[in-house]
């Protein structure tokens, strides 16, 4: 699907973006890998590891539509990856969060019908789904802005759709990293923000997988959900470091003790598949068809029953310790 078609991937330089790249030049040829992010350090220190020929860096913040249209001259898909992620960080900041997760969503559906950019995909996360933070409120309106955007594409080609998982083990911000930095400094405990806080759990090249396969799957307008193992933060901490006691410091500013992925209320408008969910639009298109229970590649799914919620805490899946070790050792290849 990826041979000889220009990717763009915004927010590119992150780990997101890097292990989707890698992915791509593993699998296939594309004729080009654009990297557009604003960071000059860090896409010099990527252009060090991905030097192949199709490799672009562009210079640039999602919140300058005119720099984003030229940059996707001639693309064929677009992955948003571009955020600002760190939820204390927006409680503080709150107007630059929504320049960047909302102004900036805007400008990128802009540009990619302006230049009839093929497909989009967006990156969405589980703290969307039913916000009480700055960081998850502007990823929830970034996910209506490019559902609704399907409705607002006229003649153009362009389809778009959203996909959300949960905590990537190892990614940069993340806890993972965190507890091995108080392992590796001697510290004599682990802190940990609450005892029964749980979390879905994904690596990074799972999340990598899961968008590629719905570039295949998409229809324009849904919101794909994997079905992913929770963690308890205790369990990890525990497997982490089983010799040091734990430390509980405090939810921090906007936390939530259980994440979220599809939200009781929106149950109507779910179905479930195989390996994943599908939240359905509740706007109705004018030009397509409001029907997700088969998507492009013919899977079927089926609506799930009233009151269905998939939250973290009530996971019918939970990892071992064994496992929890196993999927650190995974994400850090």
């Amino acid at each position: 699907m990826f041979d000889n078609k220009s990717i763009l991937i915004t927010g590119g330089t992150g780990s997101f973006g890097k292990k989707y790249t890698k992915t791509l030049l593993e699998r296939y040829n594309p004729k080009k890998i654009i990297i557009f992010s604003r960071d000059e350090l860090k896409q010099f220190e990527m252009q060090q590891e991905f030097d192949s020929d199709c490799m672009r860096y562009f210079i640039g913040d999602v919140r300058d539509k005119e720099r984003l249209n030229r940059a996707m001259r001639g693309v064929d898909f677009v992955i948003h990856a571009a955020a600002l992620k760190q939820v204390p960080a927006a409680e503080y900041n709150p107007m630059e969060c929504i320049k960047t997760n909302i102004t900036g969503a805007e400008n990128v559906i802009d540009a990619a019908l302006n230049n009839e950019v093929e497909k989009v995909i967006a990156l969405s996360t589980d703290k969307a789904a039913n916000p009480i933070n700055l960081y998850g409120a502007t990823k929830l309106a970034s996910d209506k802005l490019f559902v609704a955007a399907n409705n607002i594409s006229g003649g153009h080609q362009t389809t778009f759709s959203v996909v959300r998982y949960g905590n990537v083990v190892c990614s940069r911000g993340s806890v993972v990293p965190l507890f091995q930095k108080f392992i590796d400094e001697g510290k004599d405990h682990i802190p940990i923000t609450h005892a029964d806080m749980t979390r879905f759990w994904i690596t990074l090249q799972q999340g990598v997988d899961f968008v590629l396969k719905n570039f295949e799957r998409m229809l324009g307008g849904e919101i794909f959900v994997p079905k992913i193992p929770s963690i308890r933060i205790v369990d990890l901490a525990k497997a982490m470091a089983p010799s040091l006691p734990l430390k509980v410091i405090g939810i921090r500013p906007g936390e939530k003790l259980h994440e979220i992925m599809c939200p009781a209320d929106l149950s109507y408008d779910t179905y479930e598949y195989s390996d994943h969910y599908v939240i359905a639009p509740g706007i109705k298109f004018s030009s397509r068809s409001n029907d997700y229970t088969t998507n492009a590649l013919s899977e079927k799914g089926q609506a799930v029953q009233p009151g269905f919620e998939y939250n973290s805490k009530n996971n019918e899946r939970f990892l071992s310790d064994s496992e929890i070790k196993s999927f650190n050792e995974l994400a850090l290849k």
